[in-house]
């Protein structure tokens, strides 16, 4: 499973202004940067349909504590995991 990859607001309004400048195509900078010309594309409409409020990100803070719990929740799996083996190897060590 691949990781999602997350870009900073910096590094996107960068990549935008790049796509500004006069004979310069997206897909050559999207190209350039290594990402796709559709995202670039993408991320061009987001800065110029309100450049102030560009690339400020769509989490809310629910979703936020959503993702802190499952990750507290896997983390706590893997130490029932662990704990379960070890208990089962000492178990069998003393008999």
């Amino acid at each position: 499973m691949s990781k999602r990859r997350r870009y900073s607001p910096e590094f996107k309004h960068g990549a935008v202004e790049q796509t500004r400048q006069p004979g310069v195509s997206c897909a050559q900078v999207a190209g350039e940067l290594g990402i796709a010309a559709n995202l670039l594309t993408r991320w061009r409409r987001e800065a110029d349909a309100d450049s102030q409020q560009a690339f400020s990100g769509t989490g809310s803070p629910r979703d936020e504590e959503l993702a802190r719990v499952k990750r507290e929740l896997a983390r706590v799996k893997k130490e029932r995991d662990f704990l379960r083996e070890a208990a089962t190897f000492f178990a069998r060590e003393s008999s």
